[in-house]
């Protein structure tokens, strides 16, 4: 079998398994739509993706399995090569199989990603463009048009120039090069030109005959005033309400100047607004949530942005009863395996730069450390969501196993499988009652948490041919 059909199938069932759900790389087809129109967005969005993608024939939208026949199958096909033919700015060479999956006939169509990109609609103007995100075709904006227009050509968002031909002077004004010694822990050198050379080596900036333009990875990171770069729709924003919802806020901050720079008095003001105040001998902040999580998502929000999206800056939200961090961009990975994935990061160079600064982790490692932290306070499970176009990260405060609702125990169960199985280890009822910090007599509370988490899908039994019930353990669905 060709590597591409593994691939399909590798993907449906990926979408399928535990919980049905389209992915970006592939979109379910119950039938042959008659919207000639929307097939050429499909087409165009899936060459587009990086890596192309797939049609598959034979699914409904419900993950439900309908029959094809050869005539639909040759209709289909025909309609579709005669679209990618004539209906995009220029033809696309499809394949195409049928593949049996679970004992159904599947029509897999692949669509491959083109080099020259953004592909658009033919007779339009090149922002007639579509991509996938979150499962779903969407118009491209003309911002992501201009994003995809420069990747064609090579050029990342931290490889475009901030600042152009500027002196050494004002490059000093303009980034904040204190901040950098201090964060790789070195002494400022006295000759200005080393600095230059650090900054050049750094990729913040290159050296243009006697001048240096400022690239836009030294300014999100560096600048003094992300304003001074017109980047300040990039700001981070913290803001904490009065209850439940937004309509009361009590406080707001706006990190105005480079994530590098700012970071960690962000941190620190997150904390502060969530934290709840102890009085006994002495005034104490008791914080609601573990530091180390807030830290580790909130550098995964400034990493894996997508900046090509303007009108939606980085946004924590704390209300009373959850925080809320949110970020401009569709997660790139299946939001129930953060776990265990590697990492995927639209911004390489800012990535790698942050992990230099130790502000980020790029083994994959940020959500293993947030969740255990989370753990550890005995908190529930956190939780994500992706959209079209943002990535949501929710964490809530302290509650009793009590008033957890079944869904959330059993994410929790699932995210502590998740974590174990990280560390080659597997779920036990010890350890579920250890996560929920219940007492050996509730061991039949842990035994239903771990039955409903394997009805959901989402933990299988690790060792089939152990029939003992007393010994018996789990590892997630994917292991």
């Amino acid at each position: 079998m060709n590597n591409w059909k593994e691939a399909a199938l590798d993907a449906l069932h990926r979408s399928i398994q535990p919980i049905p759900q389209e992915l970006n790389e592939i979109d379910w087809k119950g039938g042959l739509s008659n919207k000639t129109d929307r097939l050429a967005q499909h087409i165009c969005a899936f060459a587009n993706l990086s890596g192309g993608g797939f049609l598959v024939f034979g699914i409904s939208d419900d993950a439900e399995f309908e029959e094809l026949d050869k005539a639909t199958i040759e209709e289909t096909m025909k309609k579709l090569g005669n679209i990618a033919k004539n209906n995009l700015a220029w033809s696309i060479q499809l394949e195409h199989a049928v593949i049996d999956y679970e004992g159904h006939a599947l029509l897999f169509v692949r669509i491959p990603e083109q080099q020259n990109k953004p592909v658009c609609l033919r007779g339009r103007d090149i922002y007639e463009a579509y991509i996938r995100s979150a499962g779903h075709t969407v118009k491209m904006s003309r911002e992501q048009v201009h994003e995809m227009l420069a990747l064609s050509h090579g050029l990342t968002f931290e490889k475009r120039v901030a600042r152009s031909a500027v002196m050494e002077e004002t490059v000093l004004e303009l980034l904040d090069y204190e901040r950098l010694y201090e964060l790789i822990d070195k002494r400022i050198p006295q000759d200005r030109s080393r600095i230059m050379d650090q900054m050049c080596e750094f990729g913040m900036i290159e050296r243009k005959d006697d001048r240096y333009d400022i690239l836009n990875l030294g300014a999100i990171l560096f600048a003094r005033k992300l304003k001074d770069f017109g980047l300040e729709n990039k700001e981070v924003i913290v803001r904490k309400y009065s209850g439940t919802n937004n309509l009361v806020m009590e406080l707001e901050y706006k990190m105005s100047v480079g994530y590098a720079i700012g970071f960690e008095d962000m941190v620190d003001t997150v904390m502060r607004f969530t934290s709840k105040e102890k009085i006994e001998v002495r005034r104490e902040a008791v914080p609601t949530y573990p530091r180390v999580a807030v830290r580790e998502f909130a550098a995964n929000l400034m990493v894996h942005q997508d900046f090509a999206i303007t009108g939606m800056p980085i946004t924590i939200e704390v209300f009373s009863n959850r925080l809320v961090m949110t970020n401009p961009g569709a997660c790139l990975n299946d939001v129930n395996r953060l776990i265990d994935l590697p990492p995927h990061s639209r911004n390489e160079s800012m990535a790698q730069l942050m992990l230099q600064l130790d502000m980020c982790e790029r083994r994959g490692s940020g959500y293993d450390r947030a969740v255990a932290a989370i753990e550890e306070m005995l908190l529930p499970a956190y939780k994500v969501q992706s959209g079209d176009d943002y990535t949501r990260v929710c964490m809530f405060p302290m509650k009793a196993l009590k008033d957890m609702t079944k869904e959330e125990k059993v994410i929790a169960c699932y995210q502590h499988a998740c974590l174990l199985y990280e560390n080659n280890l597997n779920l036990t009822n010890q350890a579920v009652r250890e996560r929920f910090g219940l007492d050996k007599n509730k061991s039949s509370v842990a035994s239903r948490i771990i039955a409903d988490t394997v009805e959901r899908g989402l933990l299988k039994v690790s060792d089939e041919q152990n029939t003992s019930t007393k010994y018996v353990s789990y590892i997630p669905f994917y292991g």
